[in-house]
């Protein structure tokens, strides 16, 4: 399991599938606001003009000397949504995220976001 502290060592490595397919670069890291751990990432992928940052789950991912290596395959990352570089996660999008890669969503008890960005 990947610790929160952990991720203050993460400075843009690159993100590949189980195949070691390049998928992208690391962008940010979400904690599931429940537990405090890291949940999803965010991987810049795209054309060099026209980056985007698509969501990927960090379940059994891999820390590796400049890699992460997540669970999915580039082809179903690459379908994921999305935000623009410069764009924040709308709370109303959170559930597509998980619904893309067949998880469950709860919110907090609240109504609360699920994901928080460190």
């Amino acid at each position: 399991m990947i610790h929160a502290a952990d991720i203050r060592e993460w400075r843009n490595p690159s993100v590949v599938d189980p195949k070691g397919h390049k998928i992208g670069l690391l962008e940010a890291v979400y904690v599931d606001t429940t537990t405090d751990e890291p949940a999803m990432a965010t991987v810049r992928t795209g054309l060099p003009t026209r980056h985007h940052l698509a969501f990927v789950p960090l379940d059994e991912a891999i820390l590796g000397p400049g890699y992460v290596k997540v669970h999915y395959t580039k082809t179903l990352v690459k379908r994921a949504p999305s935000v623009g570089m410069d764009e924040i996660l709308p709370a109303e999008s959170e559930e597509a995220i998980f619904q893309h890669y067949d998880m469950p969503y709860q919110t907090g008890a609240g109504g609360e976001r699920q994901l928080a960005r460190r």
